[in-house]
């Protein structure tokens, strides 16, 4: 058996789940028996949506060893601190892979460390799309904006002035709260429930978004994509996100958002890699 944990919260949102989906509806597809871990009970229900019928709750990383068995293999989406564990995990599971934390994260045992640079044939990336943002579908011209899938500090609310001077129609997200939710409606012409997601990803002319994974999907999608850098991420995320013709901006700034010129959206090097991602992951499984 293959657990792929990924950790999400009122505070991460849910991009490992849409990671962990992609990737587990492969590997299944591939013959392999494969379950995903989450640590909250919002987050097994979200994972129905992009097509994980089943999944297990645990409470944090230090819980994986309550589910998987020794000899099984595991898969750590998740930035918490293993306090330990990931040595235990190495010693007692077939293989352990996991996602960087940054550029300069190295395997700090005998795990193998997916990757957003692969500078190497061995090397297994991180960047994990669905298939279906690849395929070809209308586009209603639309700015659709997706903070995330969490809100915890209010930022939406905390920039209105920047919402009513750029109307766009907001992607609510999983953990926003109903009262929430009664404000944002005061700003933004439309709200989409977050059942919507991959539907609004697919179809929207322009989408932005402070999601990482948001933005490879629309741009996937072939939309133009503009992300909000919201805190001092790896700067490797901002290099890999522009390589691709996605737009990188500081924070809700009107005029840095205004003066942004558009660019040709069909234009990235993303490509359908679920698959091969697989493939590598079982080829290090079954050696």
């Amino acid at each position: 058996m293959l657990y792929y944990y990924a950790h999400s919260g009122h505070k991460i949102g849910l991009d490992s789940i849409k990671r962990g989906a992609a990737l587990l509806k492969e590997l299944q597809t591939q013959g392999v028996e494969a379950r995903l871990l989450v640590n909250d009970f919002r987050a097994g229900l979200a994972a129905k949506e992009f097509g994980i019928r089943d999944s297990v709750t645990i409470e944090t990383i230090q819980d994986i060893d309550l589910v998987a068995q020794i000899s099984d293999s595991l898969i750590i989406d998740s930035p918490e601190d293993d306090r330990g564990r990931l040595q235990k995990y190495c010693i007692e599971y077939k293989t352990v892979f996991r996602f960087e934390q940054n550029s300069e994260d190295r395997p700090r045992y005998t795990e193998t460390v997916l990757k957003l640079s692969c500078d190497d044939e061995s090397s297994i990336s991180s960047v994990i799309i669905d298939d279906i943002y690849f395929e070809s579908c209308p586009k209603k011209e639309r700015t659709l904006f997706f903070l995330g899938d969490a809100d915890y500090d209010k930022i939406i609310l905390s920039h209105k002035h920047f919402f009513e001077a750029n109307p766009m129609e907001l992607l609510l997200g999983h953990y926003f709260f109903v009262k929430y939710e009664d404000d944002l409606a005061k700003i933004f012409s439309k709200l989409y429930e977050p059942e919507e997601y991959t539907n609004l990803i697919r179809t929207s002319s322009r989408v932005v978004t402070a999601s990482f994974q948001t933005a490879l999907e629309a741009k996937a999608s072939g939309a133009e994509v503009i992300y909000l850098k919201l805190d001092e991420k790896d700067k490797n995320i901002s290099d890999y996100l522009t390589l691709n013709n996605i737009n990188v901006i500081d924070n809700l700034d009107t005029k840095l958002y205004e003066k942004f010129e558009r660019v040709d959206p069909k234009t990235h090097y993303l490509t359908k890699n679920v698959s091969i991602i697989a493939r590598n992951i079982i080829n290090k499984i079954t050696f």
